[in-house]
């Protein structure tokens, strides 16, 4: 089926030439860090964390998301959702990948990876994460593939599948607990440390994965002939919208947490971040914005009939995708370090070829996705015009 991806439109081999071009840029920013150094990124003594693990965070749960059509579509046979579950599961194959490409530029040392297999260290954390994304990734492949080609066969999906489907779901939560039990597992760090992390990061995953689903397929339809499902659509959105909700109820219990019980630690990541800490707050104005377009786009989500209607629809799944970027993505990770055991304040700048690398990271999901998509979408076309 792959050879459908070499054929199509001059805008679709513009996209990917665009795609390749950013890929090469950031290819050669790795090749300058491999020979500088991670000096050339904005990480430091402080801050050892930055955009390549904030991102690697983030698209963890993008990769999780998918599960939230897997579930529908095969524990309660929701019929709607038969035509676009496979895109859930190509997502989650390009957001893995994604993770994956993150991890390797920030250990700095592309060979260092190996010492997770030839030297497992089981009592950490990382080498559950190695072994939770790599099976995740080769689950999702396994699903995907056979799905569609047995919908391009007109035939169902094979019996031998069916175990692999359903061990994706508690797969895709464990990959995003994990990852969180990276992050509560560190009694150094008061922000991070709370029991709430692995639910916080599984409803923003729910919410995040989901938005950009969505978005994709308001465009898909918009430029194909493939049609998911108006009833599809809108289910997932109410989704997203009860996964948002959560997801800052949440939020809003590590603020009753600190400031009730007046914990300095706690206290202390939480103001740096929304208001600042005396000259320090570079931060503050992206996670102000991300309250208010968090709940900007719970409001457009929420009320049917603005729901409806195709672009308030995008922007709504936009403003939710947004914003649980700069929570997850910029926010809880900087934050997290902010300020340091010694109460000292380093504040984080990411630099130009740091945020060139992680900018060819997303070309790469980008191309993946795209490919992966134009095939599906073939497969789709076929199966309406038959």
């Amino acid at each position: 089926m792959i050879e459908k991806a070499l054929k199509g439109s001059s805008v679709y081999w513009g996209w990917v030439i665009f795609l390749l071009c950013i890929i090469g840029a950031g290819f050669l920013a790795y090749l300058y860090q491999l020979k500088v150094g991670l000096g050339i990124t904005g990480m430091s003594r402080d801050i050892s964390w930055g955009v390549y693990i904030a991102q690697f965070t983030y698209f963890v749960g993008v990769a999780a998301g998918a599960v939230m059509l897997v579930i529908p579509k095969y524990l309660h046979h929701y019929t709607k959702y038969a035509k676009v579950v496979v895109f859930g599961e190509f997502l989650a194959i390009a957001a893995v990948v994604m993770c994956l490409l993150f991890i390797v530029v920030d250990i700095g040392q592309p060979m260092r990876m190996m010492n997770v297999v030839l030297h497992p260290t089981p009592h950490s954390m990382l080498f559950y994460d190695m072994i939770v994304l790599n099976g995740y990734l080769i689950i999702n492949i396994i699903c995907g593939y056979n799905t569609l080609l047995a919908d391009k066969k007109g035939l169902p999906c094979p019996g031998w599948v069916k175990p692999f489907i359903y061990l994706s779901i508690p797969w895709a939560i464990s990959i995003h607990t994990v990852t969180a039990f990276l992050y509560a597992g560190l009694p150094g760090r008061h922000f991070w440390l709370t029991a709430i992390m692995a639910p916080r990061f599984l409803a923003s995953a729910f919410a995040a994965g989901p938005s950009l689903l969505v978005m994709i397929l308001l465009f898909v339809r918009k430029v194909t002939k493939f049609d998911p499902g108006e009833e599809a659509l809108q289910n997932i959105a109410r989704t997203i919208c009860y996964a948002m909700i959560v997801n800052f109820f949440f939020m809003g219990m590590e603020f009753f947490t600190a400031f009730y019980s007046n914990i300095p630690g706690h206290k202390a990541t939480l103001e740096y971040l929304f208001w600042g800490i005396g000259e320090y707050g570079n931060l503050v104005p992206f996670m102000r914005a991300c309250i208010v377009i968090g709940f900007a786009g719970i409001f457009i989500l929420l009320v049917p009939p603005i729901r409806r209607r195709p672009l308030w629809l995008a922007i709504g799944c936009a403003c939710v995708f947004l914003a649980t970027w700069i929570d997850k993505g910029v926010g809880l990770v900087i934050g997290g370090f902010i300020p340091n055991p010694l109460e000292m304040i380093t504040e984080y700048h990411p630099t130009f070829p740091e945020i060139t690398i992680a900018t060819a990271i997303w070309a790469v999901g980008g191309l993946i996705l795209t490919v992966l998509y134009k095939v599906t979408i073939s497969v789709r076309e076929e199966e309406q015009r038959v």
